[in-house]
C-alpha cells in the first residue's frame, strides 16, 4: 500500500475510534443504556484500535 494511502487510512480509523469513544461515553451516561449495546460498541472500538496498531507498526 502506498505511504499516503496508509496515512489516510490510519487517520480515518483514528477518527472512527474517537467517534466511537464519544458515543460510548454518551451511552454510558444514559440511564437506560443496554449493556449489550455498550459491549458491541466497545468491541468495535477494540477492533479499530487493533487495526490502527497494525498499520502504525
Amino acid at each position: 500500500m502506498p505511504q499516503t494511502a496508509s496515512v489516510s487510512r490510519l487517520e480515518a480509523l483514528k477518527t472512527r475510534h474517537t467517534a466511537l469513544s464519544h458515543k460510548i461515553e454518551t451511552e454510558q451516561g444514559k440511564p437506560g443504556s443496554s449493556d449489550w449495546y455498550l459491549s458491541a460498541l466497545k468491541r468495535q472500538r477494540l477492533h479499530l484500535k487493533e487495526e490502527i496498531e497494525g498499520i502504525a507498526t
